[in-house]
């Protein structure tokens, strides 16, 4: 049975509220958001490794990877178009979310999302059909505008439709679709590289349009959170709301706390002013550095690049696909754990174990990095 009750640490409140079907299933259909990055983060890596998607958009890199000639293998993959393939999506969802932010605030969640659904789903189709190298650069920034919203909002609407007690691990359910996309994505791609004809890329790039339709879909169906309602003025519509997600009728205490926070930042002047401010300063730091240097121990490289990082080490074709569905199932597992751990062992727990994991790992490939160059230099 779900406990009754959840607890609010920011103000020390504790509200009633159950983790209803209702809850459940609008969370798990709105987590579905973290499917299309996950998604095009596995399968970008393993489609530029299969020699008929680059002899067909970039030859230069196909003669290179089928010549038998000496050459660095990582060097062969050396092509600024290549580049822009992959790295204009991380550009459009940079910009797109600059304007999500303001779209997400004004007009809801849901407009957000379904945004992203429709942005994602075009580029998708642009993909999976393209003829030419600029209807591949085109449907990635759809890609990643798509993106941008969705990261903006998903994860917003999660943490408001949540119970308190069971907000960590409801968020952390858009952490794991971004996870089991990855998967998904690098099973797939093994399993099109496969295919005779070349055209299983088609296959791998198109099939966005499967995340991209749930969420689209799910964004239409799903209801607005009672935080979003109140910020746009309907305030009875708002209290009904709550009542229908906590699944009590005793929620005049936490629904009286939002109509002040939603006041309060309404009066606040020069926000980003403020995030300067001296008492700010300590909070403001570390909520840059530590998404920073997680992201700085380069593990979006591996989980983007791990086909074509394994292919350039001397994996085959076949065993670089494999070995990055290994790296995804241990990543699909990971995230589970900490769903589990998230509210029971708390977040600092999960935090300290993670940063001393990554640090341990990080000394380990040092170590046999220089145990190799000393191998191969003697």
């Amino acid at each position: 049975m779900p406990a009754v009750g959840g607890f609010d640490k920011g103000n020390g409140k504790e509200y009633p509220g159950n983790l209803t079907p209702y809850v459940l299933v609008t969370c798990i259909v709105a987590a579905m958001g973290g499917l299309i990055f996950g998604y095009d983060i596995g399968i970008s890596g393993g489609v530029t490794s299969m020699p008929s998607f680059l002899k067909k958009f970039f030859p230069s890199v196909y003669r290179k990877q089928q010549a038998n000639e000496s050459t660095n293998l990582y060097c062969k993959y050396d092509s600024e178009t290549l580049t822009m393939f992959t790295s204009s999506l991380y550009l459009a969802a940079l910009l797109s979310s600059l304007v999500a932010s303001r779209v997400t605030r004004q007009f809801g969640r849901k407009l957000s999302m379904f945004f992203g659904g429709i942005l994602f789903l075009a580029g998708a189709l642009l993909n999976g059909f393209a003829q030419a190298i600029w209807m591949l650069i085109v449907g990635r920034l759809l890609l990643g505008f798509g993106i941008g919203f969705a990261n903006q909002s998903v994860p917003l609407y999660l943490s408001e439709m949540a119970p308190y007690r069971f907000r960590g691990a409801l968020n952390i359910g858009f952490q794991l679709s971004i996870t089991v996309g990855i998967l998904i994505a690098n099973v797939l791609n093994y399993f099109f590289n496969k295919i005779h004809g070349g055209w299983g890329w088609r296959l791998s790039l198109g099939g966005a349009m499967v995340p991209a339709l749930i969420i689209t879909v799910g964004s239409m169906i799903l209801p607005d959170t009672p935080n979003s309602i109140i910020e746009r003025g309907r305030h009875e519509e708002a209290r009904e709301e709550l009542r229908k997600v906590r699944g009590v009728n005793d929620v005049e205490e936490e629904f009286n706390d939002l109509v002040a926070a939603s006041e309060a930042s309404r009066q606040v002047e020069h926000p980003w002013k403020n995030l300067l401010q001296k008492k700010y300063r300590p909070h403001l730091t570390m909520a840059v550095l530590i998404p920073f240097f997680q992201q700085f121990t380069g593990i979006n490289v591996i989980m983007f690049y791990a086909p074509v990082l394994f292919n350039t080490i001397g994996f085959g074709s076949d065993a670089s696909l494999m070995s990055a569905v290994i790296t995804g199932i241990v990543n699909v597992v990971a995230t589970m754990v900490s769903i589990y751990g998230v509210d029971k062992w708390g977040r600092r727990f999960l935090f300290l174990e993670g940063g001393v994991q990554m640090l341990i790992c990080q000394v380990l490939d040092f170590l046999l990095a220089v145990i190799v160059i000393l191998f191969l230099t003697h």
